[in-house]
């Protein structure tokens, strides 16, 4: 496995970031600790170092289990997590306030039987609290050793920016890394965030590299699924089956289908090699949930899409430029 540098930092990981978001979870489609424990090791004996979790995935229950699996090789990884969401009743117990950060990043550490993350996202933008606060949180918890870098999730662009320029402003640590939502079926990103992350050094790090299993291939069109993520999902949500069953989506489907066969390749892999070959993505995040799936995954590793193929899913995908990007384009070059 090939090892790239993450955002603008000297931290480097591994092309494919494990995900264990569904490790221990109450549901028919979890994975329980002793599998889990497995993935983790097969994860880093095929050359992985980089593993993701965060303090409100399976409740806390799935930074136990990565702790546990990584017991004895904790210095092999770059393990990061994240803070911003509800861990409890009390009304302090959510958002990026100084006192929930550091509450939160506490108990990761005693989760996770860890005495530092290698990184820490914020999880998502806090409309209560200021940024400056949330911010002077995280440089304390670098400057005491608890953290080594800082990241950004599901921030909109002029959050990113703003938070940037704070940090700039009073020499705080800066996000090295970006983790978004980023697949063949939503690249809603392209319009702001790629050109942010790329002149200001954050390394993107896609969520959903499948589309939730979309684009594993293992549905078909008029066939609404009834088990698994896709069918159990409320529509409202991003990785929902009326967010996934649109035209537009299963054309890209027909297109990753012409790469698969022509190359001997799975969709996930087609769909995860597309992703490789983005200039501003560090390593997707795979969020197998068998050890088999996750195999499947590690076969994107190894081989490169044609500039052919790149082309076709490329078509395939394309979103709307829209307004003022189109102008920009047109009558922006110098």
């Amino acid at each position: 496995m090939e090892h790239r540098p993450l955002g603008h930092s000297g931290l480097v990981v591994s092309e494919l970031c494990l995900g264990t978001m569904i490790f221990g979870e109450s549901s028919e489609r979890s994975t329980d600790e002793p599998t889990a424990v497995r993935m983790v090791h097969q994860y880093l004996e095929a050359g992985g170092n980089f593993v993701d979790t965060a303090d409100v995935y399976a409740g806390g229950r799935s930074e136990e289990i990565t702790g546990r699996a990584l017991k004895g090789r904790r210095s092999q990884v770059v393990l990061a997590t994240k803070v911003r969401f509800p861990t409890g009743q009390d009304p302090n117990d959510v958002g990026l306030s100084r006192r929930h950060i550091m509450a939160a990043c506490e108990a990761s550490l005693r989760r996770l039987g860890t005495d530092y993350i290698d990184l820490l996202y914020a999880h998502m933008w806090d409309p209560v609290t200021p940024i400056e606060e949330s911010l002077r949180a995280f440089e304390d918890l670098v400057t005491a050793g608890k953290v080594r870098y800082i990241g950004v999730s599901n921030f909109k662009a002029w959050q990113v920016m703003k938070a940037l320029g704070v940090c700039d402003a009073h020499a705080w640590v800066r996000f090295i890394a970006a983790q978004y939502q980023y697949s063949l079926v939503v690249r809603d990103i392209e319009r702001e965030f790629t050109s942010l992350f790329e002149t200001e050094g954050l390394g993107l790090v896609p969520w959903g590299p499948l589309g939730g299993g979309f684009l594993s291939g293992k549905y078909k069109r008029g066939e609404r699924p009834t088990a698994g993520r896709i069918a159990t999902t409320p529509d409202r949500d991003e990785e929902s089956w009326a967010r996934r069953a649109t035209e537009r989506n299963w054309a890209i489907l027909d297109a990753v289908d012409e790469v698969a066969k022509a190359r001997g390749k799975s969709y996930s892999q087609v769909a995860l090699a597309w992703l490789l070959a983005r200039p501003t993505v560090v390593a997707p995040i795979v969020g197998a949930r068998t050890p088999e799936q996750l195999a499947d995954n590690l076969g994107a590793i190894g081989w490169k899409l044609t500039s052919e193929e790149l082309t076709l899913l490329d078509d395939a995908s394309a979103i709307e430029e829209g307004y003022p990007y189109r102008m920009i384009r047109v009558y922006g070059a110098r």
